[in-house]
């Protein structure tokens, strides 16, 4: 991948949403990922305040190949995490899209789809963090987030493995709360850019395991808290 790619970070909130109305403009929620061989999940690892890990923020991007059910490589890229813009909710993507497109440039090929720990439309501004690199790197993306950051659920969600719900911000539905597995919570899925509402649930669907995460991002987890604790040692 280009390692010249790069963004251009905004110097207040005012200009950031600014930016991420502008880019939402050019988000399109259709497509069907579903055939993709070739998935970048992507996942963070930051130190906290509330912590006694030091050292830089990691991400890492995970090479999956759907057709052997395995990791093809891994690729991380680490900042201090002083130097990033600061964690403030609903702008994630500023302060993580810099790990990302550097783990991004690090991987061998170009994926065909972005599968991000983090929201893809299901934001206030239609422009988490899924969005935000889709439309940048123009890839089809999708987010599978822990929590809920925006949106209300259409009804109950079962207890059931499998069961989803819509994610609605008034009338429109901007995701799905989908529950992996029986009696845990659920994951928040919903489409970044170029991947249609129905089929963003489809793909997370084919590439769930025996866990809460899909597969894919499960492995990211892993390995992005692996190379924290290998980045905090040295």
């Amino acid at each position: 991948m280009d390692d010249a790619a790069r963004l251009t970070w905004p110097g207040s909130l005012q200009a950031a949403a600014a930016l991420q109305a502008e880019l939402a403009r050019a988000v399109v929620l259709a497509g069907n990922p579903c055939g993709a061989r070739y998935i970048a999940a992507l996942d963070a690892s930051h130190p906290t305040r509330f912590s006694r890990q030091k050292g830089p923020s990691v991400a890492v991007a995970v090479l999956w190949d759907r057709q052997t059910g395995g990791v093809l490589e891994v690729a991380a890229a680490q900042m201090d995490a002083a130097e990033l813009f600061p964690y403030i909710p609903g702008y994630l993507s500023f302060r993580e899209a810099p790990l990302y497109l550097a783990a991004l440039a690090r991987l061998s090929r170009l994926p065909e789809v972005l599968l991000v720990d983090g929201q893809g439309i299901a934001h206030p501004r239609r422009l988490g963090i899924a969005a935000h690199l889709g439309v940048h790197l123009n890839l089809p993306a999708l987010g599978v987030a822990k929590t809920l950051l925006w949106g209300r659920p259409e009804g109950v969600l079962p207890l059931e493995a499998g069961s989803a719900v819509r994610l609605l911000d008034g009338g429109a539905q901007i995701g799905w709360l989908f529950r992996s597995r029986t009696g845990v919570r659920p994951l928040v899925v919903s489409p970044g850019h170029r991947v249609g509402m129905e089929e963003s649930l489809a793909l997370v669907r084919l590439l769930m395991g025996k866990t809460r995460l899909p597969e894919p991002l499960r492995q990211a987890h892993l390995h992005a808290g692996l190379q924290r604790r290998q980045a905090n040692v040295r």
